[in-house]
């Protein structure tokens, strides 16, 4: 039996790690974000995490090489037998040629996008504080802790990411336009693109998106629509 790969794309900010956790309790697959995997590498202060860092604080994208040699490795451990999420991977039609030669046959991949408009994700950006110990996301403007800087779930307390300052906010949108979002226009050549309107309730988002891995229902067909989306954001 072949896996079930999950491939999360948008925005910064779009509700791709919420989505993830909901997926992974319901298919019983894991969810590799590179950004926790990079993040546990600054932590330990490795060559790799100092190389990390000074690009995130850039909002920079790290290398490909640093990030698919992490991917690669990780996807080899025995709870990814049965498939995983990937979020925050890939970020570049170089990276997903890269993550092709990790597919075998009978692999079932979906590639589904998270749409948002960048204008109304900054406040979810520069208002998020993060639990390094369950994960939970919380936001200063929309859902914020009962207890100011401890997380609801295990009383861990809150950090803030580097990275979610507004004006590297907006310089992350850019780089998701000109070097991310090339991503929808290869995979949906490839017929395993499709797209949900990420700016609904989070728990109408899940629905759909586990609808659509259920029942493999193409909610964005290939090759029709996603070229004058792709085009409509270039010229933004």
């Amino acid at each position: 039996m072949g896996r079930n790969i999950v491939i999360l794309l948008g925005h910064p900010g779009a509700g791709k790690g919420t989505q993830a956790r909901a997926i992974m309790y319901r298919l019983d697959i894991p969810q590799i974000s590179t950004g926790d995997m990079l993040r546990e590498a600054i932590a330990r202060k490795t060559s790799n995490g100092k190389e990390a860092k000074a690009k995130m604080d850039a909002g920079e994208l790290v290398s490909d090489a640093l990030v698919n040699g992490i991917v690669a490795e990780r996807i080899s451990h025995d709870d990814c037998k049965k498939g995983f999420i990937l979020d925050g991977y890939p970020r570049t039609v170089p990276q997903a040629e890269t993550f092709s030669k990790e597919l075998s046959n009978g692999d079932n991949l979906f590639v589904i996008e998270i749409g948002a408009q960048s204008d109304g994700l900054t406040n979810r950006l520069t208002g998020r504080w993060i639990c390094p110990g369950c994960g939970e996301i919380y936001n200063t403007y929309s859902r914020a802790p009962k207890k100011e800087g401890v997380c609801d779930v295990c009383g861990w307390t809150l950090f803030h990411r580097s990275d979610d300052r507004e004006d590297l906010v907006r310089e992350r949108f850019r780089t998701y336009n000109e070097e991310t979002f090339p991503l929808v226009d290869y995979y949906q050549k490839q017929g395993v693109y499709y797209r949900v309107d990420g700016m609904r309730p989070i728990e109408e988002v899940t629905r759909e998106i586990l609808t659509l891995i259920d029942k493999k229902k193409v909610l964005i067909p290939a090759g029709r629509g996603g070229n004058e989306e792709f085009a409509k954001r270039r010229r933004h």
